[in-house]
């Protein structure tokens, strides 16, 4: 009887405790739901995005689903895809860095000009540029992490320093691409192509796609990934918990430069040429932050991922192919990326504002 009085008791404490559990559970309305799972996989949004407008610039023109036209749009976004997964990782630490796209043209000219002016072989030149760019991006970090200076003013002044010094040590002087094939074939390596059946793929989107793995992965299963994170959500509590904040804002800013190497020698092979006054010195900056924030990836730090980057890259590459073949006025890309971009940042500020 005593027995049954205890097991009595426990049934009456333990159910109070799940019917509210269950309550709640029932109780979480479509925008909870849909709040939970954008805070917990923020690419959903571009991917939607991404969907939708294939489908619909395939019904204005059903050339856009020829496997040709998606080759065509991954060579568009194989430098700005590059350079995006730079800004991601220093957005990800809640930086921002304005100096990629001149950092990209500054070193294909580095590459140029020790190759043409000094006469150094084309693959000490490619290895030297690399450099130039770790360099580059390690000043950026050094100066943000250590002199504790905001990395908007930091990277500002230093855009503007290094498209000075690209034009002066240039010479405002074009390398063509006729004389780089003859005497520097390396420099266009990741220019050349391979053709599956229709789809025409050049080396420089395989670096693009195999990148985007590689730092996808690092930066969810290793721990220096999860440091990135951590510096970007909170750096006072990362630094409580051991992580080394100003080692990992300098780790990031010095990869981020080597990555825009490795985008500027993509850029002579997808170009040809070698030019210091070409658009990507300027667009570059805007480019890669758009398919950031587009990809869904916070501008305050500490969320979103490289797969939401790739595809906030290929939504600016589908919109610009979609509407040139539906045969709109290219202002109008610029407008609907306008409008994706105040709509990313609005999404992202009304999940951080529920989960506050």
């Amino acid at each position: 009887m005593a027995a049954d009085t205890d097991r009595y008791e426990d049934v009456v404490k333990t159910r109070p405790t799940e019917q509210v559990a269950e309550f709640e559970e029932h109780g979480k309305g479509l925008m909870d739901f849909v709040h939970e799972k954008l805070h917990r996989y923020p690419f959903l949004v571009p991917l939607l995005v991404i969907i939708i407008a294939v489908i619909v610039f395939g019904l204005i023109n059903p050339n856009f689903y020829r496997v040709n036209t998606l080759s065509v749009i991954l060579q568009q976004i194989g430098i700005v895809g590059i350079l995006g997964t730079a800004q991601a990782i220093v957005i990800l630490t809640a930086g921002i860095d304005l100096s990629v796209g001149a950092m990209a043209i500054f070193i294909t000219v580095i590459m140029g000009q020790f190759t043409f002016r000094y006469g150094i072989p084309a693959e000490i030149s490619i290895v030297i540029g690399l450099l130039a760019g770790t360099f580059m991006g390690f000043v950026n970090g050094w100066l943000v992490a250590k002199v504790k200076l905001p990395p908007f003013i930091v990277t500002l002044g230093t855009w503007q320093i290094i498209l000075a010094a690209n034009y002066i040590y240039s010479r405002n002087e074009t390398i063509r691409s006729q004389d780089i094939e003859a005497e520097a074939p390396a420099l266009q390596f990741w220019g050349e192509i391979i053709r599956i059946g229709d789809a025409r793929v050049t080396y420089g989107v395989i670096a693009f796609l195999v990148l985007v793995a590689i730092m996808a992965y690092v930066l969810r299963h290793t721990a220096w990934g999860r440091h990135v994170y951590a510096v970007g959500d909170d750096a006072e509590a990362a630094e409580l918990a051991g992580v080394n904040t100003e080692r990992v804002l300098i780790q990031v800013y010095t990869l981020a430069g080597l990555l825009c190497g490795l985008a500027a020698w993509v850029a002579i092979g997808r170009f040809g040429a070698i030019s210091p006054g070409a658009s990507t010195g300027v667009q570059g900056n805007i480019q890669s932050i758009t398919a950031v924030v587009i990809g869904g990836i916070s501008l305050f730090g500490g969320r979103g991922s490289i797969i939401g980057m790739f595809l906030g890259a290929l939504i600016v590459g589908v919109f610009e192919m979609g509407l040139r073949m539906a045969g709109a006025d290219a202002q109008w890309t610029f407008l609907l990326i306008g409008v994706l971009i105040i709509a990313a940042v609005t999404v992202d500020q009304w999940i951080r504002k529920v989960s506050a």
